[in-house]
């Protein structure tokens, strides 16, 4: 094995284990309703209560490249995230993100954007959240403020 294999295998494990962290983070919140999808809705809760919005998640699928709007919406969430302390990745596969969030029942048109928030009664301790936050607070101290994760497939 070379050594950039070895570089390789070695970025791709915890990748691996972030993805399954953020999909067990999101079925968490899903079970204690503390999840906000769509980019109007999320606007409203970051503008109502910053302070309860613990995590963001920013999905990128083959629209957002051509869709201006969605990008000015994106950078923007973005800076009130940097603003406000809030932790915040990107997923490109923006399907398998509707199918963890969303009800079968239900289609989800927006899920560009995924909030997890802290319930009313309190916030909520998941130690998935907090490898998460560990992550990001790692990536920034590499200068990658938006980093990416991919979500494990079923």
């Amino acid at each position: 094995m070379t050594l950039e294999e070895v570089l390789i295998q070695k970025h791709a494990e915890p990748a691996q284990c972030t993805g399954k962290a953020l999909e067990e983070v999101l079925v968490t919140a899903k079970d204690n309703d503390a999840l906000t999808v769509g980019v109007y809705e999320s606007a409203k809760v970051m503008n109502l209560d910053p302070d309860s919005v613990s995590f963001c998640v920013l999905a990128m699928d083959e629209d957002f490249q051509v869709d201006i709007a969605l990008q000015i919406h994106f950078t923007l969430i973005q800076s009130f995230c940097f603003d406000n302390d809030i932790s915040i990745v990107r997923v490109s596969d923006m399907q398998r993100l509707v199918e963890i969030v969303g009800d079968k029942a239900e289609q989800l048109e927006d899920a560009h954007c995924v909030l997890i928030t802290n319930p009313a009664e309190g916030s909520w301790e998941d130690p998935a959240l907090e490898k998460l936050h560990l992550f990001c607070e790692e990536s920034r101290s590499l200068s990658d403020w938006v980093p990416e994760i991919s979500l494990p497939e079923r």
